[in-house]
């Protein structure tokens, strides 16, 4: 069950949407706390494509890999990062309706070790605000046209 979630419909074509948010080297255009995300395996994007990303948390830079665990070309995907016992999960669904794009967004926290367990509210309440509103910075950034 997911820790968190929310949707958004974006005024841009599925497969443009889709395109630009699968590309993780697009992310820092939409989470204002991610630095870089760099692309480490070769190829296609598919499940088990690897990208390391960046970013400030809690004031902190921090690294960690991110692998697309499933990939179903225009409809959905899903990314997860692994951090000393934290693994952040992100579901993303994709729907057109008319000439627009449709996105659910879930986030589920994993925490393993007992600190981590007891900590999970805060960690969640942290990744909620950090990444939380990412389907509404894609929204200003796509409809902005900044993508073109």
């Amino acid at each position: 069950m997911a820790d968190f979630q929310t949707s958004i419909t974006i005024d841009k074509p599925l497969n443009e949407v889709f395109a630009f948010m699968v590309n993780l080297e697009n992310s820092p255009d939409f989470m204002p706390n991610l630095i870089k995300s760099e692309k480490i395996t070769d190829g296609p994007i598919s499940a088990g494509t690897k990208y390391l990303e960046t970013r400030y948390i809690s004031g902190r830079q921090t690294v960690a890999e991110v692998v697309f665990t499933e990939f179903n070309e225009n409809r959905s995907y899903t990314v997860k990062s692994e951090t000393n016992g934290l693994g952040v999960v992100f579901d993303y669904n994709f729907q057109e309706v008319d000439e627009a794009t449709r996105i659910e967004f879930a986030a589920t926290i994993e925490t393993s070790g007992f600190i981590m367990k007891l900590t999970k509210p805060l960690l969640v309440k942290m990744i909620k605000r950090e990444d939380g509103n990412q389907l509404q910075y894609l929204k200003d950034v796509m409809e902005e046209n900044k993508t073109n």
